[in-house]
């Protein structure tokens, strides 16, 4: 019996042409900014990419908090931090947004058995014949 080679999973490796040193500034209430340097592989700056902002935040829903994450286009963390509540509102739109089309696409999508295909009585597959039809005398 011969045995098919199995695939083999890609060996997970880091870029050491995008690395980034990651610091965390939070004021304990409204959330988070984390600030990514980019750095090269001797964890010295490398000036020659720009320095990412990015916003956390939760979103209180009735099934409990979702967590929004987003990018704030800043050139400091001083101008991140002004630039952090509106960042929050656009990120909340877009988040409402894609719950709103979920929401649409979750109600569009009907399901109607295929005939005779259901649930017949006592839970037998197979369902009534004729295609679950009522016919009257």
């Amino acid at each position: 019996m011969t045995t098919k080679p199995e695939a083999k999973a890609p060996e997970p490796k880091m870029d050491p042409a995008n690395l980034y040193r990651e610091e965390i500034y939070t004021d304990r209430k409204m959330g988070t900014i984390r600030v990514m340097t980019p750095v090269k592989t001797d964890g010295s700056a490398d000036g020659a990419r720009k320095t990412v902002y990015i916003g956390e935040a939760q979103l209180l829903t009735q099934m409990g908090a979702l967590p929004l994450n987003f990018e704030i286009e800043a050139d400091s963390l001083a101008d991140a931090i002004v630039k952090y509540g509106p960042a929050v509102k656009q990120a909340y739109d877009r988040a409402m947004q894609e719950i709103q089309e979920m929401r649409r696409q979750a109600s569009s999508s009907i399901v109607i058995p295929e005939r005779g295909g259901g649930i017949g009585p006592g839970g037998l597959p197979g369902g009534l014949p004729g295609g679950g039809k009522i016919k009257l005398p």
